[in-house]
């Protein structure tokens, strides 16, 4: 007979008590534990890899044969980038994102596009006629995808078992429940017990598993933070619902690098690879204006081109805004601080705007020049030269700071046409100059060297 504990866990970490509380001593949450009842499993319920008869055997290393893992080949380029070259066999892949951003989306396509394997979509929140409305929206070929709509772990089992499918796609975990765990779907245990039992799965089999999570409130994956650690692969789809762009960036990757990026277009046919995204991130303006400079930034190891925007005015209603928008507000205080100190700019009494254009949210400390000079620029008045971009960072005394991956950045800007690249001078240091034919590297050391090249 299955034993029947109580405990409470808080919908935040994950975290286990015996009774409630209502500070989390592990996140510092408030209200945030739930009663659970935990069953604990005999030995005739041992999960999917007891059942089908698998079971690991301990092996000397000496004897393990390592080979380059197999992958299978994603369509198109920007997941397979992300992915370090495609999917793993028996790997267990967790993308999440904010609701109505396009998981479900890039998943069938995905499915649709996948035209020499044979798929099984799980899906637990939508019917198979709304699916079959999507796919038909994307306007991809019908593909060998089967569709289930389950939500039950032991029936999905049952029919990967007699389907035998080369790719599992789950949408979402969050539904998904097991009959060994008298709790709710959604909740610690089940989330836990579901992802251990498709771990076993993909690995006794080999067959890669992609499962769909949701996020909280504060943009955390939800479920216990071992969700994080069980699955090989983290993804997360970021975006405003308000811009078309989407970004998939890799947070954990057990098979390749967590620095590379995917970009995607949302259109009505559904998501479309950017694979130059310098060129659209870029506005096409047929008046020079102030206010606005060109940075070259990193998204892992992928250079861009922004662009910054900056509207300086007077406060009319005494106490200053600081406002930004794709940039951190505190750095844009910090940078406002070092012109008033260091450089004599009366900016204490002015609003102050600051936007990323393209809806793009940039930490890359490589964009402070670019910054200043467009906060200068819409204080004074005076366009700088479209032609003109910049990466460095700016230090508290003014000084201009060196920043990493430099030469990425100069050929990106080369490549954009650019006519000049202002760089710290301590950033040049081995930096052969002579090999960028179409760009000038600009070094300066202080804000003084640039307000003096930029707004002569």
């Amino acid at each position: 007979m299955a034993k029947v504990k109580t405990a409470y866990y808080c919908q935040s970490c994950g975290h286990e008590s015996v009774k409630w509380l209502g500070k989390c001593p592990n996140c510092n949450s408030w209200n945030t534990f739930v009663e659970e009842r935990n069953t604990k499993l005999s030995t005739a319920h041992q999960g999917w890899a007891a059942q089908n008869g698998q079971q690991s055997q301990p092996i000397l290393i000496q004897d393990i044969s390592v080979s380059e893992e197999p992958r299978i080949k994603l369509p198109g380029i920007e997941l397979n980038r992300v992915l370090g070259g495609g999917l793993v066999a028996g790997a267990l892949t967790l993308i999440s994102g904010e609701p109505g951003i396009g998981k479900s989306t890039l998943l069938l396509q995905l499915a649709l596009k996948l035209k020499n394997k044979k798929l099984l979509y799980i899906s637990g929140e939508e019917s198979e006629q709304q699916i079959k409305l999507r796919a038909a929206r994307i306007s991809e070929p019908f593909s060998n995808l089967y569709i289930y709509t389950e939500t039950s772990l032991d029936q999905i089992f049952l029919k990967l078992t007699q389907l035998q499918p080369q790719l599992v796609i789950i949408d979402s975990i969050q539904t998904i429940f097991s009959d060994k765990i008298e709790s709710s779907p959604g909740s610690i245990s089940q989330i836990r017990e579901c992802t251990a039992e498709l771990l076993k799965y993909a690995k006794t089999t080999q067959v890669p598993v992609i499962i769909v999570g949701h996020i909280t409130k504060d943009g955390s994956i939800a479920g216990p933070k071992v969700l994080e650690h069980m699955v090989d692969t983290v993804l997360q789809f970021e975006g405003d619902s308000n811009h078309l762009h989407r970004i998939v960036r890799s947070l954990k990757n057990r098979f390749g690098s967590t620095n590379e990026i995917g970009i995607f277009e949302m259109q009505t046919s559904g998501l479309k690879e950017v694979t130059n995204p310098s060129e659209i991130l870029l506005a096409q303006r047929d008046e020079q204006l102030s206010g606005t400079t060109i940075a070259a930034t990193m998204e892992g190891l992928r250079p861009l081109l922004i662009e910054t925007q900056a509207l300086v005015s007077s406060a009319v209603y005494g106490t200053p805004q600081r406002t930004s928008t794709g940039f951190d507000t505190r750095r844009l205080n910090l940078l406002l601080a070092v012109l008033e100190k260091r450089n004599g700019f009366k900016l204490g009494t002015k609003d102050v705007f600051i936007n990323i254009a393209g809806g793009l949210k940039v930490e890359d400390p490589a964009i402070d020049l670019a910054m200043v000079c467009s906060i200068l620029s819409s204080n004074e008045d005076i366009p700088v030269n479209p032609r003109y971009c910049f990466a460095a960072e700016v230090g508290l005394s003014g000084e201009i700071r060196p920043v990493p991956k430099l030469e990425l950045r100069i050929q990106e800007a080369e490549k954009m046409q650019f006519e000049k690249i202002f760089v710290s001078k301590y950033n040049i240091k081995g930096l052969d100059k002579t090999k960028y034919k179409g760009i000038k590297v600009e070094p300066v050391a202080r804000i003084e060297e640039v307000i003096e090249k930029v707004f002569a």
